[in-house]
């Protein structure tokens, strides 16, 4: 994401808590902010894919993805 998106997500969030934001910015917001998250979420899975742990043997292990509950 680049910086002039970032900034114009800060942009909107501040007129939402000042004097509200129109239909049209409400949308834009949402949807920047959508990709933040989506951009921000693959790179963090990115980061957790090259974490490998160290038993205690010595040798290393990947790191595996928790089970999710349900």
């Amino acid at each position: 994401m680049e910086k002039h998106q970032i900034d114009r997500i800060n942009e909107l969030a501040r007129k939402r808590k000042t004097v509200g934001l129109t239909p049209e910015e409400l949308a834009e917001h949402e949807a920047l902010r959508r990709q933040y998250i989506d951009e921000f979420k693959e790179n963090l899975r990115s980061t957790l894919d090259q974490v490998y742990l160290q038993q205690e043997d010595g040798s290393y292990k990947k790191l595996e993805k928790k089970p999710r509950k349900n």
